[in-house]
């Protein structure tokens, strides 16, 4: 069928959510796959998407080969905005569940955990597999601090909230000075100023949330999504400077 791919569903993935990613609807998908129950995916179920413009399928298994190809370098680009869009997406979803006690907090939880995966097996092909793997855990410690600031912003814990923070960015100064230390290009002071920025734009997002402020939330959100893609850009950039060859 002309357009269309096919996809094998991973633990965690909704209807809802691979319409996001792949930038279509969720009739649509359902219109491909009438006999798939949307509420009882199964891991490993095969299933026809119709990606819109803007979807980015996954980077390829030999990433480093020719990054100096203007295709290859967007194709690089592309890849990281789409996992630092799913971050800030499910991070948001993640402390609107939390706040609201939605019943599906659980679930949204642990896919936004799964964005430390998914950004390690990218990393995978630059730096193998072990050094992913330290990134993932203190990327994932990164998810798991939030997850407790928005918990103590709820209770109005200011001892608590003010520990959790002082962590929470202790963590993003350790993953600043990890990337550093992994590429050449990737200054450190320049990661912990991005990192900064977006954790402080998250805990403003949170209080927003808190005290249902949800204008404000809304349009804080924009300068969060903008951010993101910002560390995505500085990412790509510094694998293509690493990697010429």
């Amino acid at each position: 069928m002309s357009g269309t791919i096919r996809y094998t569903i991973r633990p965690y993935d909704t209807i809802w959510m691979l319409a996001q990613v792949f930038n279509t609807t969720v009739d649509s998908v359902m219109e491909l796959n009438p006999g798939v129950d949307p509420r009882n995916l199964q891991i490993g179920q095969v299933i026809t998407l119709a990606p819109g413009y803007q979807y980015y399928e996954s980077y390829p298994d030999q990433p480093t080969e020719n990054m100096t190809d203007t295709s290859m370098m967007m194709d690089l680009t592309s890849y990281l905005r789409l996992l630092w869009e799913q971050h800030v997406v499910w991070t948001r979803m993640t402390i609107m569940a939390l706040i609201h006690e939605l019943p599906e907090a659980q679930l949204i939880t642990q896919r936004l955990l799964r964005n430390a995966v998914d950004f390690a097996e990218a990393l995978a092909n630059f730096y193998g597999e072990e050094t992913a793997q330290e990134f993932s855990d203190l990327f994932t410690q990164h998810i798991t601090i939030a997850a407790e600031l928005v918990q103590a912003a709820k209770s109005g814990d200011n001892a608590a909230y003010t520990e959790i923070e002082q962590r929470w960015y202790n963590n993003a100064d350790q993953i600043a000075a990890y990337l550093a230390e992994i590429n050449p290009y990737w200054n450190e002071d320049d990661w912990e100023a991005m990192l900064d920025e977006h954790l402080g734009l998250l805990s403003a997002n949170v209080a927003d949330m808190v005290t249902q402020n949800y204008a404000a939330s809304i349009e804080g959100y924009d300068d969060i999504e903008l951010h993101a893609l910002e560390m995505a850009d500085m990412m790509a950039e510094g694998i293509s400077m690493q990697f010429p060859d």
